[in-house]
């Protein structure tokens, strides 16, 4: 499976809130120059998650972004079905009734296909896995200089 940067690109900016969060809301230019990422891009990724329930954002001048939820309710699965959608990754087209399948009886085709199945099965681990773990889990092992780097870095823009 492939996930697009959006959704690193969101995490982390959930771990900096985080460590921001006594600052208040945080504008989405200051928290695009602590990753050095464009602000504009930057608010067009945040959007999904703000329409998650995941962040909240204030606007005005003193506005910007904060966590709508704690971390340890805020799961990796909720960012990624938040920036990537929903869908399935696999989708089967049936291909197995075309061509030569055409020539088999239609019991053949009754139970479900072998690589549907297979591939289900791997992306539900997948999924279920990213449910278990949360942004709290993320935040207790990151780097023990990273909220004082962030906070620093933030401070001096």
């Amino acid at each position: 499976m492939q996930m697009g940067e959006g959704v690193e690109w969101g995490l982390h900016c959930l771990m900096a809130l985080v460590w921001l969060e006594d600052q208040g809301p945080v504008a989405a230019g200051r928290l695009a120059e602590v990753f050095e990422l464009p602000p504009e891009y930057l608010k067009k990724r945040l959007q999904p998650l703000v329409r998650a329930g995941i962040l909240t954002s204030t606007p005005g001048a003193r506005g910007g972004y904060s966590l709508a939820r704690a971390p340890e309710k805020i799961t990796l699965m909720d960012v990624v079905a938040a920036v990537e959608g929903r869908e399935d990754a696999f989708r089967c087209t049936e291909i197995r009734q075309r061509g030569a399948g055409t020539l088999a009886g239609t019991r053949e085709f009754g139970p479900a296909c072998g690589v549907a199945t297979a591939m289900r099965r791997a992306e539900m681990a997948w999924r279920r896995e990213l449910a278990a773990q949360t942004l709290a889990d993320l935040l207790a092992v990151a780097p023990a200089g990273a909220p004082g780097r962030v906070r620093r870095f933030h401070q001096s823009l």
